[in-house]
């Protein structure tokens, strides 16, 4: 199981990068920017929070250690990068 928690994490820090990079490139020109960041925002939480709620509803071992990954990697995004790559950070949007 804890393996499978370190296998979440870093699941979730893939789907992150990707979902930055589609992201960082729709806003790039766009007058919409706050909005798209704040929907991949919105999409990431639901993945890695929702996501990992339901795998934990499951009940194998596999699926608990999947799912705590999968929240514990938003959870240490959101802390090291200060909110910017989970959008938490108000400086994205303003």
């Amino acid at each position: 199981m804890v393996g499978l928690a370190f296998a979440g994490i870093a699941i979730y820090t893939v789907i992150n990068f990707a979902a930055a990079i589609i992201a960082l490139s729709l806003a790039r020109d766009s007058d919409t920017a706050p909005v798209v960041l704040g929907a991949g925002a919105v999409l990431l939480a639901l993945v890695a929070l929702g996501g990992g709620a339901a795998l934990l509803f499951v009940r194998r071992p596999w699926a608990t250690g999947l799912g705590m990954g999968l929240m514990i990697g938003w959870a240490i995004s959101s802390i090291v990068t200060a909110g910017y790559c989970t959008g938490l950070n108000p400086g994205l949007y303003g």
